[in-house]
C-alpha cells in the first residue's frame, strides 16, 4: 500500500539558480518536513466515506438504496476498518435510526426502508463514518442531506417563507403560509391556531384566519432576551369543528445582512506587490449572495471595479501603498449596497501564487515587496506540495531576485486539491495555496443496445472499459432512474467525484459541488481556483502539522464485529482465566472467550443480525454462580452537534410536487388499507403520572423518548447522553443544556419508576425493558428541584408487568441469572434485494401500473478484466428521458462517475 510517494525536486528559478540533489537531501529543515509527514500519514491516516443513493430525494414509504464506498489516501480502497456506520437524523436534531454495515473489498450495499409513522415530511441529515474517524473531527464524516415527502397521509399542501429582523435582544419574525388540500384548492376563510416551540417551550403563540388565497401571515415576536435560532411554527387548521389538520415549518432565523469576507492570495496583502485579492459572499442563510462593486482608497479615489460570478465569488487584484487603507463598496443582487474595510496591508512581505491554466503544470510565482528582500536576500526557502498531508513534491532555493517561478508537474499528484506551501529556512511556514487536480481521464462509460425503448422493454446496459488493452479492476455502483418523475439539478448533486476529491477536504458547506465536474471548461476551472482560495483547507496545516501535536489516538480501527467487557467477582475483583460463552438463541451462532489476567474478554469476528438478543453465560467458571459481566460501551459520535441545515429544501410540497404525484399514485393502496380501522381498549402506558411524587410535572413540557428508539441500546445511560433532548452530559451528571450553557451546574433529578436514583443506576437498567423516558427541562410547581435541590427532571418508565400468582422457583425463572447476562447489541443492518419485475412474457399483462422511479439499482457492479459487462433489466410505465449513472473507484484509487440518457416512448 502506497501511504507516501513524494519527489525532491529543482525549484527553478527565473535566475537559472541551481542547487545539487545532495544539497538538498542534507537540508535538515526538508528532513524534518518530510519525516514528520510520513510519520502521519503512516500513523494515523485519514479515511473517507462515500455514499451513492440510488436518488437524490424521497417520499415517505420508499426504500432509500446506498452504497458506501470507504476510501484512504489516493482514495485507494482502505483496508483500515471494516465496518461502516450510517446515521439518519431528522430537522429536530434527533437520531431516527443508525444502520451497522461490513464491508467486503472496502465496499458495502445497504438500505433505509422509509416506514410511515417513522419517518414523516422533512429533511433528514444523512452521515457516514467509522470508529477511526471518531479519533478525528466529525467534519470529516460523509454529509448529505436528503429531502422526504410525503403523499399517503397529504391532507395540506403548505408553501412557507419568512424573513427576520433582529438585534442582540429582540427579534422579530413574519411568516406566510399558504395552505392548500391534497387536491390543490386553497383554504380560504380557515381559523389557524399557531404557535412557536423553541428551547421545548412556546415562546408565542397566536390565532389567524387564511384570506381568499388561502394564505395567513403571522408575525412573532419572542419575549425579549430570548432570540429564536431553532425553533419550530406549528399550526393548527380547522377544517370543521371536529376536524384539524396539523402542519409544522422549522425556524431557523439569523440576522439579515449579507456577509462579504477577503481572502488574499499566499495568506496576507504586502505593499507594493499586485496581491490577487479573492472575496466570497453570502446571505443569512449562508447561500451565495451575487454582486458588483469597487475599490476605493482612504483618499476617495476609484481604483477598480468587480463583480462575482453566479455562485458570490470573484477577485481583483490590489497593489497597496503604505499610509492607505481602502474600502469595498458594493451592490448586492437584492438591492441592499454595504461598504467593507479590506485587510491591512503589511509593510515587508512574501507571498505565492499560482496559476492553474495549464494542464500540464502548476505555474508558481514567489513575489517579495522591497523591505522583504532586502532584509532576506540569499536566505533559503523551501517549497511543499503535498495532498491529504503526503508530500509529492519537494524544493529549496535561495531568494535571489524579487519575482521567481517555477513549474510543478502536475502528473507528481493524485486527483483533488493540492496544497503548496511556502517555507522558510527556519522551518517557519509563510503562506499556503492550494489549487486543484482534475482527474485525468474516466475509466469506463454505458451504452445500451438500443438509442429508444417503449415502457416495459428489456434494455441491455453495457459498462464499457475505457481501455480495452489494459484490465479495469474495481468495484462500482449503477442506478437508473426516471427523469421525468425525478428531475435533478446536476450542479448541485453530491457525487463521487465531487465528495471524495473536493468538498471532503474543505471546512464548510459547497454550494452546487457538481458544477465543477459537468461538463468542466476553462470557466469552472476559475470558479474552482476562487472556491479554493475563498473557503479554507481543513484537512492539513503545514504550520499545524509542524508546530503542533496530531491528534491522540483513542480507538482503534474496526477490523471485525467484537463484544468486549470484564469479567469481576462480587467483590468487584478481576476474574483471570475465565470460561465465557456467547450464543444468538435462534440461531446457530456461537463463540466462546477466556478472560485475561485482567479479567478482559473479547469475541470476536462475530456476525450478528440487527435487534437479535445476545446471551454471555459464565456459569462454566470457577464459582460461575457468584460473577458479574460488565461489557464496554459503543463510541458513538454526538448526535445534533455541527449539523448544517443550509441547503436544506424550504418547501418539499412544491419543490418534490412533479415525485409526490407519482408517488401518490404509487402508494394508493396504502391510503386505502389505511382506511380499515380497529379499535379497541386502550392500555394505559406507565408515565410519571402514575407516581404521586411526580404527578405535578406538567406534560406540556415533557420530552418523551419512546421504548422502540431504545432498543438498539447496549447502554441506556450512554443512550441518552445523546437522545436526552436539552440536556447536556459531563461527568455521570445531566444538566438542563440552556442553563448548562449559561454557566448553571445544579444536575438534573433522575427517577426510574418513580424512584429517586442518580445516573449510575441507569447502567443497570436494561433498555429493552424502557416503555419511555420523559425529559422535563421545567418544574413549573418547583417541588422536585426545591426537595432534591436539583434542576430539571429526567423519568425513565419501565414496562409494566402484569400481577399474578407466582411460586418462588417460577420468579427466579424471570429473574436475571448473576453469571448471565442478555442485551441487544448494534447488529448487522438487514440486507434487501432490489425489486425489479421482469416482463418476459408479453401475453402477460401484469395488471398494474409500473410507477417505478427508480428502474434500476444495482450496488454490485465488479469489474475485473478489458471485456464490456452487460447489465439487463426492464423499463417501467413512464414515458420520457432515463437517466443511468455509473460511480466506482478501482484498486488504484481512480475514481469514476458516468451519466448516460436515453429515451422511452
Amino acid at each position: 500500500m502506497k501511504l507516501i510517494n513524494f519527489v525532491i525536486a529543482f525549484l527553478l528559478l527565473s535566475t537559472t539558480l541551481h542547487f545539487s540533489a545532495n544539497a538538498q537531501q542534507d537540508s535538515v529543515v526538508l528532513n524534518n518536513i518530510i519525516s514528520k509527514t510520513k510519520k502521519l500519514s503512516d500513523e494515523q491516516p485519514i479515511e473517507k466515506v462515500y455514499l451513492h443513493f440510488d436518488k437524490p430525494y424521497y417520499s415517505v414509504a420508499d426504500t432509500i438504496w446506498f452504497k458506501a464506498y470507504l476510501t484512504m489516501e489516493q482514495n485507494i480502497p482502505s483496508q483500515l476498518s471494516k465496518i461502516v456506520y450510517v446515521d439518519v437524523i431528522n430537522e429536530r436534531d434527533s437520531l431516527v435510526e443508525t444502520l451497522k454495515l461490513p464491508t467486503t473489498n472496502s465496499v458495502a450495499a445497504g438500505n433505509i426502508p422509509l416506514t410511515p409513522g417513522n419517518y414523516k415530511q422533512g429533511n433528514y441529515f444523512i452521515r457516514a463514518y467509522t470508529v477511526w474517524m471518531l479519533n478525528f473531527s466529525d467534519q470529516y464524516f460523509f454529509k448529505k442531506t436528503i429531502p422526504i415527502g410525503e403523499a399517503i397521509e397529504k391532507q395540506l399542501i403548505t408553501h412557507f417563507n419568512y424573513t427576520s429582523t433582529q438585534t442582540d435582544k429582540s427579534q422579530s419574525i413574519n411568516a406566510i403560509i399558504q395552505f392548500k388540500n391534497a387536491d390543490k384548492v386553497v383554504q380560504a376563510n380557515k381559523v389557524v391556531n399557531w404557535r412557536v416551540i423553541s428551547n421545548y417551550e412556546t415562546v408565542s403563540k397566536g390565532k389567524g384566519t387564511t384570506d381568499q388565497n388561502g394564505i395567513l401571515k403571522i408575525k412573532i415576536e419572542p419575549r425579549k432576551n430570548e432570540i429564536i435560532t431553532n425553533g419550530e411554527l406549528i399550526t393548527d387548521l380547522s377544517l370543521t369543528e371536529k376536524e384539524i389538520l396539523t402542519s409544522s415549518f422549522p425556524l431557523r432565523p439569523v440576522k439579515s445582512d449579507n456577509d462579504l469576507q477577503f481572502f488574499p492570495e499566499g495568506g496576507e496583502l504586502v505593499n507594493g506587490l499586485a496581491v490577487r485579492m479573492s472575496f466570497k459572499s453570502l446571505n443569512a442563510k449562508g447561500l451565495a449572495a451575487p454582486l458588483t462593486g469597487n475599490i476605493t482608497d482612504n483618499a476617495g479615489n476609484n481604483l477598480a471595479s468587480f463583480s462575482s460570478n453566479a455562485l458570490g465569488m470573484g477577485s481583483f487584484y490590489l497593489n497597496s501603498e503604505a499610509g492607505k487603507t481602502y474600502k469595498a463598496n458594493v451592490t448586492f443582487k437584492d438591492g441592499s449596497t454595504k461598504s467593507f474595510d479590506l485587510p491591512k496591508a503589511n509593510p515587508a512581505g512574501i507571498i505565492t501564487q499560482i496559476t492553474n491554466t495549464d494542464p500540464v503544470n502548476f505555474n508558481l510565482k514567489i513575489l517579495a515587496n522591497d523591505p522583504y528582500f532586502e532584509q532576506n536576500k540569499g536566505k533559503t526557502f523551501f517549497i511543499i506540495g503535498t495532498q491529504g498531508g503526503i508530500i509529492y513534491y519537494a524544493a529549496k532555493t535561495r531568494l535571489a531576485t524579487q519575482v521567481n517561478s517555477a513549474k510543478i508537474p502536475k502528473e507528481k499528484f493524485p486527483a483533488g486539491i493540492v496544497q503548496v506551501t511556502l517555507i522558510a529556512e527556519n522551518g517557519e511556514p509563510l503562506n499556503e495555496r492550494l489549487a486543484f487536480n482534475y482527474p485525468t481521464q474516466e475509466n469506463l462509460s454505458l451504452k445500451t443496445d438500443l438509442p429508444t425503448y417503449k415502457p416495459r422493454q428489456k434494455v441491455k446496459l453495457s459498462v464499457i472499459p475505457k481501455n480495452a488493452t489494459q484490465p479495469l479492476e474495481g468495484t462500482y455502483s449503477v442506478s437508473v432512474t426516471d427523469e421525468t418523475k425525478v428531475p435533478v439539478d446536476e450542479d448541485s448533486e453530491t457525487t463521487i467525484l465531487s465528495s471524495l476529491l473536493l468538498t471532503s477536504d474543505l471546512q464548510g458547506y459547497v454550494e452546487k459541488p457538481n458544477y465543477y465536474f459537468t461538463k468542466p471548461d476553462e470557466k469552472k476551472l476559475a470558479d474552482l481556483d476562487l472556491l479554493l482560495l475563498t473557503q479554507g483547507f481543513r484537512r492539513f496545516a503545514m504550520k499545524d502539522l509542524l508546530t503542533g501535536k496530531p491528534a491522540s489516538i483513542t480507538l482503534l480501527p474496526e477490523q471485525d464485529m467484537r463484544i468486549t467487557g470484564t469479567l469481576r467477582d462480587r467483590t468487584g475483583m478481576p476474574v483471570r482465566k475465565g470460561a465465557l460463552r456467547l450464543t444468538v438463541p435462534g440461531t446457530s451462532i456461537s463463540a466462546e472467550a477466556i478472560t485475561s489476567p485482567s479479567g478482559i474478554f473479547a469475541f470476536g469476528n462475530l456476525v450478528i443480525p440487527d435487534s437479535s438478543e445476545v446471551l454471555i453465560n459464565a456459569k462454566y467458571s470457577t464459582n460461575g454462580s457468584n460473577l458479574m459481566i460488565l461489557l464496554d460501551g459503543s463510541p458513538l459520535p454526538d448526535v445534533g452537534k455541527n449539523i448544517s441545515h443550509i441547503g436544506s429544501a424550504d418547501n418539499i410540497d412544491s419543490t418534490l410536487s412533479a415525485y409526490l404525484n407519482n408517488s401518490k399514485k404509487q402508494y394508493n393502496f396504502l391510503r386505502t388499507l389505511k382506511e380499515v380501522k380497529i379499535e379497541g381498549a386502550k392500555v394505559k402506558r406507565p408515565s410519571h403520572a402514575d407516581h404521586p411524587s411526580l404527578s405535578g410535572l406538567s406534560s406540556i413540557n415533557a420530552t418523551v423518548i419512546d421504548g422502540d428508539r431504545l432498543k438498539d441500546c447496549n447502554s441506556l445511560a450512554l443512550c441518552l447522553q445523546t437522545m436526552a433532548m436539552g440536556l447536556t452530559y459531563f461527568e455521570n451528571n445531566f444538566y438542563v443544556t440552556r442553563d448548562y450553557q449559561s454557566g448553571s451546574r445544579v444536575p438534573v433529578q433522575i427517577f426510574i419508576n418513580g424512584m429517586a436514583l442518580d445516573y449510575m443506576a441507569l447502567l443497570g437498567v436494561n433498555p429493552k425493558e424502557v416503555e419511555s423516558v420523559e425529559v422535563f427541562t421545567k418544574d413549573d410547581l418547583g417541588t422536585i428541584n426545591r426537595m432534591y435541590n436539583t434542576n430539571g427532571v429526567l423519568v425513565v418508565n419501565t414496562k409494566k408487568v402484569v400481577k399474578s400468582t407466582m411460586s418462588l422457583a417460577d420468579l427466579k425463572k424471570i429473574l436475571p441469572k448473576e453469571n448471565m447476562l442478555k442485551f441487544n447489541p448494534k447488529g448487522f443492518s438487514k440486507q434487501r434485494e432490489f425489486y425489479m419485475p421482469k416482463y418476459i412474457n408479453p401475453a402477460n399483462t401484469y395488471n398494474f401500473n409500473d410507477l417505478r422511479t427508480t428502474i434500476y439499482w444495482n450496488p454490485k457492479v465488479n469489474f475485473n478484466g478489458s471485456t464490456p459487462l452487460v447489465l439487463d433489466y426492464w423499463n417501467a410505465d413512464g414515458r420520457g428521458t432515463y437517466k443511468a449513472v455509473i460511480e466506482g473507484v478501482d484498486k488504484f484509487g481512480n475514481l469514476s462517475r458516468f451519466v448516460y440518457r436515453y429515451s422511452v416512448k
